[in-house]
């Protein structure tokens, strides 16, 4: 199921998603200008690498020019592919406005970089020892799509179904399409526990943990930044310091 549009109209302009989607768009740029070589060490170094954190975390120097946490933040600016970063900043462009919209510009942003964070984490949690690259931002996007199940859950959300030559379309309510979602990231992390070697990220594929753990830590971190507040945006991001 690939979502289209939502009905949720917006009283500010997302400023915060729209830079956010022209930097994960000029990132990728760059990464298509590098050759072949050169783009696996920048992704090496600016992508998680869960055994060199764990390292880091230990206190063991990894030889890297920047702190290894760092890359819990550069990582989700980084993406495998034209068709990981269109589907990434389809669901961005969907349901981020719309949290930007209750959250205010700058609550919104440490809230998007804050579940980034911490959905990297979990993925790291589930695979320590790995040597894989972990990147996208796919574990922030899924704690935007967390808040906006909580706060819109009877959204519209207008969707098509890629049925071979098929695309029948499908209108359901938003806890219907994001809560199908979470269960499918979280049925797949699970089984990814038993079969490392054919499902998430140990095969260089979808980090199932990152997009469950971002989900659940985005549920319950918008509330504290105000998701359910009546106040008006630009007094929310005043009183953030911003």
């Amino acid at each position: 199921m690939v979502p289209i549009r939502d009905n949720n109209p917006t009283e500010i302009t997302p400023y915060v998603t729209f830079g956010l989607i022209a930097v994960n768009v000029l990132v990728f740029l760059y990464e298509a200008s590098l050759p072949p070589q050169a783009l696996d060490g920048f992704l090496h170094l600016a992508a998680v690498v869960p055994h060199e954190l764990s390292l880091s975390f230990a206190g063991v120097d990894v030889h890297q020019p920047v702190p290894e946490w760092t890359t819990l933040i550069t990582s989700q600016f980084l993406h495998g592919g034209f068709l990981h970063l269109a589907g990434n900043m389809l669901f961005l462009w969907i349901f981020g406005n719309n949290v930007e919209d209750k959250l205010g510009h700058a609550k919104y942003l440490l809230f998007y970089l804050s579940c980034g964070i911490l959905a990297a984490l979990a993925q790291w949690f589930f695979s320590q020892d790995s040597n894989i690259p972990s990147l996208g931002a796919s574990g922030a996007i899924a704690g935007v799509m967390g808040a906006y199940i909580l706060r819109f859950p009877q959204a519209e959300i207008l969707g098509v179904v890629p049925l071979g030559l098929f695309f029948p379309t499908f209108r359901v309510p938003a806890y219907f399409f994001l809560g199908f979602w979470f269960l499918q990231q979280s049925f797949y992390g699970l089984a990814s526990l038993e079969t490392r070697t054919n499902i998430g990220m140990e095969s260089g594929g979808i980090a199932y943990w990152a997009h469950a753990g971002g989900f659940i830590f985005g549920a319950i971190l918008a509330p504290f930044l105000g998701l359910f507040s009546d106040k008006p945006r630009e007094e929310s991001d005043t009183n953030l310091g911003f």
